[in-house]
């Protein structure tokens, strides 16, 4: 049987063409983030309503019980959010919020209040003989009020339960304030009898979050198609879209992707919709609610149409651009591009333009990926723990890719180097798959880390196509099946919609790929000479 070929014989064309698109690619990706992006105008820059909660700072979450928003903050993002909006909505009465609807009398603006239900019956007899009293003390102030917010969605009370609630609150405050419940529609759908108990329904139409994602170039159709249903099938009762919207960061649900321009756009041809329309609506929110991304993994957080510090994310008229500091995504390939360059250079075995420019390729890619990584770690990572694991898992990616690329520099040169140890390979395929797992089982509210799975899985596939020979264990090998399989599965379950899964895919298959080979070469060689 004829020897395999060696470094300097072995045609390495396929190789040379993966870096150099690979480098591309990365380059393209960061450019089109850069790009302004038309879409269409909104009527105009003011909002009839918008949801407001104040829990924006470090560390700030109402699963604090004991925190509290005092008036003077209260008074500052009402006296800025009076300049956009008619209209705000809350939600509780705790944490100080029972301060909003005397606060917002003082700017012009109507409040939709909210009384925060769920399974404690004493904090619920706090929170309705508070939001009551609220009620009675600024009758004018309101547009109306809520009792309970998506309390049938969470099972955390009965209807029988929640409707006895909505009508003790109907039956002492002023006639002239109209009561309601908030859920999202097809819950109305599901206890009709709630409908009884309150003066109008209050809706939720959320596409992003839809059992079946609607992707953002349909959204608002599907709005206008969800309201006129919900109006015919209860009719003479007025019906408000409560909340709607679009998040601007974190990861897709099939063709429904989470990003600033969609945010955007839904947002402008919502807001042109409803000016056809004799339809009450609310937005949410007011601004990115960094505590969410708890429950809701990164786009929790990201459905402000402010920032976490007052700053507008986008204007209602003209181009928005995903990424304004896109050149910084080139700056870090070429960063890559030179370290990898000087790593290289260390104890090098090999002569020639060709090393050199298999470093500068592999780092250029590495940098762009890295680049890319970063940017999520900055809109997922919540705490000194996350970007501290974040941090260490990109120093190992960056580590790894260096070690490869050196090894494959001195390949494409016509030499041989040191391939890395075998445990290596193993901790990567062992973390992927186990990310996997994580993401087939329970993935609704997780990101797919494609800037750091990219080093290792894309240098493992060269330095393989390149003609290294590591032989798998037999742990790698059920691993690498794992990866793939799995990899699969994700896009499946997305229906093949979500780009993002298929970049994943190609990942799993790009580590698991060149082991399964090579293990199956091992076990034909060894049936081979029994």
């Amino acid at each position: 049987m004829p020897s395999a070929p060696s470094p300097s014989t072995r045609s390495h064309w396929p190789v040379w063409l993966a870096l150099a698109l690979l480098a591309a690619a990365g380059a393209l990706w960061w450019w089109w983030m850069g790009r302004p992006v038309a879409l269409p105008d909104a009527p105009s820059s003011r909002i009839a309503c918008v949801s407001y909660a104040p829990f924006r700072a470090p560390g700030e979450t109402p699963y604090d019980l004991r925190a509290f928003v005092s008036p003077q903050r209260i008074d500052a993002d009402l006296r800025a959010l009076s300049q956009r909006f008619d209209c705000v909505r809350t939600y509780s009465q705790a944490f100080g919020l029972d301060a909003v609807p005397g606060i917002a009398e003082r700017y012009g603006m109507k409040v939709i209040m909210g009384i925060w239900l769920d399974r404690d019956p004493l904090a619920n007899a706090r929170e309705v003989a508070r939001g009551i009293a609220t009620a009675n003390a600024h009758p004018r102030a309101l547009r109306g009020v809520i009792v309970g917010n998506e309390v049938l969605l969470r099972g955390e009370l009965a209807p029988e339960a929640l409707a006895a609630y909505a009508r003790q609150v109907r039956a002492a405050i002023p006639p002239a304030v109209p009561v309601s419940y908030a859920d999202v529609w097809e819950d109305w759908l599901r206890y009709p009898q709630m409908a009884q108990a309150v003066d109008y329904l209050t809706i939720h139409i959320l596409p992003y979050w839809e059992d079946d994602p609607v992707p953002p170039e349909h959204a608002v159709r599907h709005v206008a198609e969800v309201y006129a249903q919900i109006r015919r099938a209860f009719p003479g009762k007025a019906v408000m879209i409560g909340e709607t919207g679009w998040p601007s960061a974190g990861r897709a649900r099939r063709a429904a992707r989470a990003s600033l321009v969609n945010e955007a756009r839904y947002l402008r041809e919502f807001l042109a919709y409803a000016a056809t329309v004799d339809m009450p609506y609310n937005v949410i929110e007011a601004f990115d609610q960094p505590w969410k991304r708890a429950q809701e993994g990164t786009v929790g957080g990201y459905w402000g149409i402010f920032d976490v510090d007052a700053r507008p994310k986008f204007a209602m008229a003209g181009p928005v651009t995903e990424e304004p500091r896109w050149w910084l995504g080139w700056l870090a390939g070429a960063a890559g591009a030179l370290l990898f360059a000087v790593a290289g250079a260390w104890k090098r075995g090999w002569r020639g333009a060709r090393g050199w420019a298999a470093l500068a390729l592999a780092g250029a890619g590495g940098g762009l990926a890295l680049a890319w990584q970063g940017r999520q770690m900055l809109y997922a990572c919540r705490n000194a723990f996350e970007w501290a694991l974040s941090g260490a898992a990109c120093l190992a990616a960056l580590l790894t890719a260096l070690w490869l690329a050196r090894a494959l520099a001195a390949r494409l040169a016509g030499t041989a180097a040191p391939l890395p140890p075998r445990w290596l390979r193993f901790g990567w395929l062992f973390g992927l798959a186990l990310l996997d797992l994580l993401l087939t089982a329970d993935g609704r509210y997780r990101d797919f880390p494609l800037g750091l799975f990219a080093l290792p899985c894309a240098g493992y596939a060269l330095l393989a196509a390149a003609g290294a020979r590591l032989a798998p264990s037999l742990e790698e090998r059920f691993l690498a099946g794992a990866a793939a399989l799995m990899g699969a599965v994700l896009v499946a379950m997305e229906l093949g919609l979500d780009a993002v899964t298929w970049l994943w895919l190609g990942l799993n298959l790009a580590l698991a790929v060149p082991v399964l080979r090579r293990g199956l070469a091992a076990q034909q060689a060894q049936a081979a000479h029994q």
